[in-house]
């Protein structure tokens, strides 16, 4: 399949990468096989953060020693990216290494300041953009990164000249800010990693989400794969090539971007925690999720309760301040909610 050049670093891969927030879920052995897994199909680019929990101590043991029959490391033929979202200089370097450690290896290929509020740059004071420069002198880093969900920081960010990559969330559900953010990357030659390529879980459709993406050729998908099945999907396209932009295609994605208009949760979970244990990134907006997912697996009793919490809501609007979206987030919980309550009470069907 065809391949994408991130921006300047001079790192070309196949454009179809895993994103390992999703290993955190799985026990080692199943992460282990799933990162082979994809590898041996034709992978190339894996992305993981400190964030999230042992997904980098996963990939560590995927593609450390005895890898390979012939006593070679995976290692050596991948490239792999992770985050910091350290605020010091002290937690960055504690960061730096923690990451290096569990990933078995003596350097990132690309190191990002993870889920930004603000554009770091030398001589602001915070000595955190210095951190990078000093890492990647000391060769523990080899390009230098930050992942955004404020299009107005990733834009200033792109816009600076000091980093080399920028991920940020894109898919078809993406508007005309998001659009002309993947255009600037390409215009000052910064490496777009695309994240949330399915929405957080709302797109159930992988040849839409492919051909969508591969009409940007500087975007780097990073498909969340927790399955084996998720990712027979897209190793798929190793095999058939690339997902051409059919006239059918166009108008099922025309059609799902009307149906998915206006503000709804994108499922990032940056609203999170909760100061009383309200799933938020699930429960605002399950009302989208029983209806685009299997509605069974999200009418239990357990993702009953999950939704009743919502009475306990406190109305802190902590939730709305984390937002990257700026949604009105306890609005939402109580708008799914009530449509929730007549789901059960049959009287709407989802089936």
């Amino acid at each position: 399949m065809r391949t994408v050049t991130l921006g300047n670093t001079g790192i070309t891969v196949p454009q179809n990468a895993f994103g390992a927030l999703p290993i955190q879920r799985v026990s080692e052995a199943e992460a282990v096989k799933l990162l082979r897994e994809a590898y041996h199909g034709g992978m190339r680019f894996f992305d993981t953060a400190r964030a999230y929990s042992d997904s980098e101590e996963k990939v560590g043991a995927a593609f450390g020693e005895g890898s390979l029959p012939d006593g070679d490391t995976i290692r050596n033929h991948v490239y792999i990216a992770t985050k910091t979202a350290a605020k010091t200089p002290e937690d960055f370097w504690k960061d730096l290494e923690t990451s290096l450690r569990n990933l078995k290896t003596d350097h990132v290929d690309i190191y990002q300041f993870h889920m930004v509020d603000r554009c770091w740059r030398p001589g602001d004071g915070s000595g955190m953009y210095e951190c990078m420069q000093e890492a990647k002198a000391q060769g523990k880093i080899r390009h230098i990164g930050v992942t955004a969900h404020k299009i107005k920081v990733a834009m200033e960010c792109v816009e600076s000249g000091l980093y080399e990559t920028m991920q940020f969330p894109f898919s078809y559900l993406s508007s005309e800010q998001e659009l002309e953010l993947v255009k600037s990357c390409k215009e000052h030659n910064v490496g777009f990693i695309a994240m949330k390529g399915l929405a957080g879980g709302l797109i159930n459709r992988a040849d839409a989400a492919m051909a969508f993406t591969q009409q940007f050729d500087n975007v780097l998908p990073i498909w969340g794969i927790q399955r084996e099945s998720e990712l027979a999907d897209w190793l798929a396209y190793f095999e058939s090539g690339d997902a051409a932009m059919t006239k059918d295609l166009r108008t099922f994605i025309d059609g799902e971007k009307e149906e998915l208009s206006g503000e709804f949760c994108r499922g990032c979970g940056y609203c999170l925690p909760c100061p009383v244990g309200i799933k938020i990134n699930n429960c605002a907006r399950m009302s989208l999720m029983i209806r685009r997912a299997p509605s069974d697996a999200w009418l239990t009793e357990e993702w009953q309760e999950n939704m009743k919490q919502i009475e306990n809501c406190l109305e802190c609007r902590q939730c709305v301040s984390r937002c990257p979206y700026s949604l009105d987030t306890p609005e939402l919980l109580k708008r799914n909610y009530e449509d929730y309550k007549k789901v059960l009470a049959g009287e709407i069907s989802v089936k």
